[in-house]
């Protein structure tokens, strides 16, 4: 009888490293979230907005966007890849969606590295287009990370 309670300790115990983090993952989301629409309403076309501010925030949405990738790559799909995740439906969910969640990451390493210009860089006039097709692979790859992050709480 005493594995049986170590046994399920241990299981409650992985379950709760999932949810610490699922639940930073979220909380990255979020604010990326947030972040991503201050920047799309300052957009450089707007004659009002002044470019210093635009750098500002794009700099500070830069950082976050960062972390959330990280968040992503470093805890959840680091935890899948490393063996700590045992069930196999999550596993094989992982393995699915992980190329497409990939191609995501790159997407947003690119807007970063061309966005992220510090205080003398120019924002080019693609800002809004850039800016579209990040917010659809961002879109997208919370999609995918929430069918994962369900799996993953069952």
């Amino acid at each position: 009888m005493q594995e049986t309670i170590m046994g399920d300790q241990t299981i409650k115990d992985r379950r709760a490293g999932s949810s610490g983090i699922s639940e930073k993952l979220v909380a990255e989301r979020a604010e990326m979230l947030t972040l991503f629409c201050q920047a799309a309403g300052l957009e450089p076309f707007q004659k009002q907005t002044d470019e210093a501010v635009i750098r500002k925030n794009l700099r500070e949405f830069c950082e976050v966007l960062m972390d959330y990738i990280a968040a992503g790559h470093f805890g959840l799909y680091e935890r899948i890849s490393s063996g700590k995740e045992r069930r196999q439906g999550v596993n094989s969910l992982a393995e699915e969606l992980y190329p497409r969640i990939a191609e995501t990451t790159d997407i947003a390493v690119a807007f970063n590295d061309k966005y992220d210009c510090g205080d003398d860089g120019k924002i080019g006039p693609n800002l809004g287009k850039d800016l579209s097709r990040l917010g659809e692979e961002l879109a997208l790859r919370a999609e995918l990370e929430d069918q994962l992050l369900n799996a993953m709480a069952r």
